[in-house]
């Protein structure tokens, strides 16, 4: 089995917020590969893998990165495939790796999630290969049916609940 989708975080600390991605890429039987590697620690590394990724087919590359979150727009600056950025919530609650990852120079797209939004980002890789993938596309439209399942059985519920003046 040869990954299609890759995960990259700036450090293991980040892994309880981009395994989110992992584990909905393992329900939707995606193949992906999740490594460590820095901007600013391991700057040759990240551009050995930003400029071999689509060599080995990778088709999307999700990459997780807190503080100062150069991690993105470096694998973006040396591929073409596509890159979703993860601000991790960090320093001013995840604000500065927003804002760093969206203010991409122009050239350098990055498309990004919410801060700690890993599993958006994991379902928009997945959309990515959806579009060439008519089984990962019938996975994802399961998934987001049972989304609609949860908020049913949630107003299902609420409908339960009792207060003097609640009209339904």
């Amino acid at each position: 089995m040869k990954p299609i989708i890759s995960i990259i975080m700036g450090s293991t600390s980040d892994l309880p917020v981009m395994e989110k991605a992992a584990k909905f890429l393992d329900e939707m039987e995606i193949p992906f590969e999740i490594n460590a590697l820095s901007a600013h620690r391991t700057p040759a590394e990240v551009e050995t893998f930003a400029r071999e990724a689509e060599g080995r087919g990778i088709k999307a590359i999700i990459a997780g990165a807190g503080m100062a979150a150069a991690l993105p727009g470096v694998i973006a600056a040396n591929t073409t495939v596509p890159v979703i950025g993860v601000p991790i919530k960090g320093m001013l609650d995840g604000l500065d790796a927003l804002l760093s990852i969206v203010q991409m120079p122009p050239g350098i797209p990055v498309a990004t999630v919410g801060v700690n939004g890993a599993l958006n980002a994991g379902i928009l890789a997945a959309q990515f290969v959806a579009a060439a993938n008519p089984e990962v596309s019938a996975r994802l439209a399961a998934y987001k049916e049972r989304l609609k399942d949860k908020i049913v059985k949630a107003n299902q519920d609420l409908a339960e609940v009792k207060y003097n003046f609640k009209c339904n």
